[in-house]
C-alpha cells in the first residue's frame, strides 16, 4: 500500500550529537512547526551530515530507529530519511549508515541498481519483500541470484523487509554478473555426424570485471566477429562476448517471458505491434506473442531508455545459459514450461519423453492448464538456479525471438526471407522465392532501421542450417556439438550432444535464431536449444527482455 510520509531536511544545531529536523510536507495531524532530532552513525561512528549519494554507504533500517513508535525508510531519489508513524513528538531517530553489500567471489561485479529498479528478496512461496542493501540479499556462491523489481506506481515506497504486493509489480528481472568461462570446445562443426552425450559438463565461471582482449596465460583474445576464434584454446578462459559492448559490469534479464498487459486470454496476448506500455514481465500471466522481431525489439527498446533496455541478444541468451549450467546454477537440462496455454513461469510435472513430432499421449510433452504441470512459484524446476532466484521460461513456454541474425555477402544484416515473412527491419530478403512469394520483391524498405550494432548479434553468410561453424563463441550455439539427427514419426530434427536439444542454425532461407523451445517441444526444448527464423509474427514466438544500467 502507498505510505503517508514526512519528507526532511537536515538543519545542524549541535555537532556530533543530534540535527533538528524540519517537516517540509503537510500532512493530516500532523504540525509543520514541530521537529525531529537525528542522530546520525557511519558503522557505530557518529558524524555530522548524511553521507553524500556516491559514497557507496547505505542506510541500515535494521538497525536504524526512532523514538515514540515512529519510523523510519529511506528516500534514494531525493537522498532524504523519511519518517513514518510520527504522530507523538518528540522523536527522536538515529539513522545508521553502512556499506553496501558486496559478494566476495563476483569480484566487483556485484548487482547495480538504478532509478525505478528495487532489490528484493523472494520466498519460496513466492512472496517479495524489498531488500535491504546492509544485508545480504543474493549469494551467487549459494545459487541465490539476485532479483529485483520495477513496481507499476513508482511513487510507492516500501520499507526494507516489507511485503511488495504482486498486484504493485510491473516487472521482474535477475542480474547476470560479467565472467569469464572456460572454453571446452571451438565448435566447429559443418554438418551432422552424431552427438557425444559425455560433452555436458560443468562450464567453469570466474567472475569479474576483467576483459580478456590481450593474451594472458590459460586466457585468450576474445573473437569479436562472428566466425573467430581469436587464439583461443580448449581450456582457456575467455570474457564472455555478452559483456564486452557493454559499458556495466553485468546486465539485468527478464524473469519470465514477456507477458501482455491486460491480456486474459492466449489470444489477445497475440499482438504485432510496437508498445511498450503493454510490457510486463511476471509470472502465471499471457506471454506477448505473434510480434515480429522489429516490434519486439522497439517495445523493449522504449519500455526504461534510462536502463538500457533492449530485446536479448543471442549471446546475451548463451551468457545466462552457460551461467546456469556453472556451478552457480542448476547444471542440469531446466525442465520445460508445458502450459499450453503459453502462461508465464510453469513447469511440467514430469520430463517429456520424447520430441515434438509425437502425440502428446506418448511423449508428455504437454497439457492444458494444471492438469500435468505446476505454476510458480512451485515450479522451481523450470527456474536456472532450481531455486526461486532463478529465471524462469528458458526452457519452453514459446520460442523466443533474440538479436541474432544472419549478414549477406556485404555484411548487411538480412530482414528475413521474403515479403511474407520477416522482421520488420529494412533490408535484404534471404530468400525472394521461397514459401511461395510471388511478390517479386527482394527487400523491405518502408519498416523500422537496424538499431545501433551494439543491440544485435551477426552471423556469416550460410546457406545451410547445419554450418554450426559459424557460431559466436559463448552464444551457446557451436559449443554444444557435435550434432546428429534423431527421427520421430515421419520426420527429423537436428540435435545437440547437450541434452539432445533441438539445433538449427540461421540460414539465408531463415536468417534469425529463435531459442529455448515451446510448450508442446518436449525434449526437444532447453536452455541450449535453438532454431531458425524468418523473424516474423507467429502465435509460438515470444521474446524477452534485457536492461544494461551503468
Amino acid at each position: 500500500m502507498k505510505k503517508k510520509f514526512l519528507l526532511i531536511s537536515i538543519v545542524l544545531i549541535s555537532l556530533g550529537v543530534f540535527f533538528s529536523i524540519e517537516t517540509k510536507e503537510e500532512i493530516k495531524n500532523y504540525s509543520n512547526e514541530e521537529n525531529i532530532e537525528l542522530a546520525i552513525y557511519i558503522e557505530e561512528e557518529q558524524i555530522n551530515s548524511i553521507p553524500n549519494k556516491d559514497s557507496g554507504y547505505y542506510l541500515d533500517l535494521e538497525k536504524s530507529s526512532c523514538t515514540n513508535e515512529a519510523t523510519i525508510t529511506w528516500d534514494s531519489e531525493t537522498w532524504s530519511p523519511v519518517i513514518l508513524n510520527a504522530e507523538n513528538y518528540p522523536v527522536r531517530c538515529s539513522l545508521y549508515f553502512g556499506s553496501t553489500y558486496k559478494e566476495s567471489i563476483l569480484n566487483g561485479t556485484d548487482p547495480i541498481l538504478k532509478d525505478e529498479l528495487i532489490p528484493v528478496k523472494i520466498d519460496n512461496e513466492g512472496v517479495v519483500r524489498r531488500a535491504s542493501l546492509t544485508s545480504k540479499w543474493y549469494s551467487y556462491e549459494e545459487k541465490q541470484w539476485a532479483n529485483a523489481v520495477i513496481l507499476k506506481d513508482e511513487s510507492e515506497i516500501y520499507v526494507d523487509n516489507e511485503i511488495i504486493p504482486e498486484e504493485a509489480i510491473e516487472s521482474y528481472f535477475v542480474w547476470i554478473p560479467k565472467y569469464r568461462y572456460q572454453i571446452w570446445d571451438l565448435g566447429q562443426y559443418d554438418s551432422l555426424t552424431s552427438i557425444d552425450e559425455s560433452k555436458v559438463h560443468e562450464i567453469p565461471i570466474i567472475f569479474g570485471d576483467y576483459t580478456t582482449l590481450d593474451e594472458r596465460e590459460g586466457e585468450c583474445t576474445t573473437p569479436m566477429e562472428s566466425g573467430e576464434s581469436g587464439n583461443c584454446n580448449v581450456g582457456d578462459y575467455m570474457t564472455h562476448p555478452a559483456f564486452l559492448n557493454i559499458l556495466s559490469t553485468g546486465f539485468w534479464v527478464g524473469k519470465f517471458e514477456t507477458g501482455y498487459e491486460g491480456a486474459t486470454t492466449t489470444a489477445e496476448a497475440e499482438v504485432n505491434e510496437r508498445d511498450a506500455s503493454k510490457i510486463i514481465v511476471k509470472p502465471n500471466v499471457y506471454s506477448w506473442r505473434g510480434i515480429q522481431v522489429a516490434n519486439a525489439f522497439y517495445s523493449s527498446y522504449d519500455y526504461k531508455r534510462n536502463l538500457d533496455s533492449h530485446l536479448i541478444k543471442n549471446t546475451e541468451w548463451g551468457a545466462v545459459a552457460y551461467l546456469q549450467h556453472s556451478k552457480y546454477g542448476s547444471q542440469t537440462s531446466v525442465r520445460i514450461n508445458n502450459n499450453s496455454s503459453y502462461i508465464t513461469g510453469y513447469q511440467a510435472n514430469n520430463e517429456p519423453t520424447c520430441g515434438y513430432i509425437g502425440t502428446n499421449e506418448e511423449c508428455n510433452r504437454y497439457c492444458s492448464d494444471g492438469t500435468c504441470n505446476t505454476a510458480y512459484p512451485n515450479s522451481i524446476l523450470a527456474s536456472t538456479t532450481g531455486n526461486i532466484s532463478g529465471i524462469y521460461d528458458m526452457s519452453g513456454g514459446a520460442w523466443e525471438y533474440v538479436m541474432g541474425v544472419m549478414v549477406d555477402e556485404n555484411n548487411n544484416p538480412l530482414s528475413g526471407t521474403n515479403s511474407l515473412y520477416n522482421s520488420g527491419f529494412n533490408g535484404l530478403f534471404g530468400c525472394p522465392t521461397c514459401e511461395n512469394d510471388s511478390s517479386g520483391l527482394t527487400s523491405l524498405t518502408n519498416g523500422y532501421d537496424f538499431p545501433e550494432q551494439k543491440y544485435y548479434d551477426t552471423y556469416a553468410c550460410g546457406t545451410s542450417n547445419q554450418q554450426y561453424i559459424r557460431r559466436i563463441l559463448g552464444d551457446a550455439t557451436g559449443e554444444m556439438g557435435p550434432f546428429g539427427s534423431a527421427a520421430y514419426l515421419t520426420q527429423t530434427r537436428n540435435i545437440s550432444s547437450w541434452y539432445a536439444d533441438e539445433s538449427w542454425f540461421v540460414s539465408s532461407t531463415r536468417p534469425w535464431f529463435g531459442r529455448g523451445g515451446n510448450h508442446d517441444s518436449g525434449l526437444d526444448a532447453s536452455t541450449f536449444a535453438f532454431i531458425d527464423g524468418h523473424g516474423h509474427a507467429a502465435s509460438w514466438r515470444s521474446f524477452r527482455l534485457v536492461l544494461t544500467p551503468t
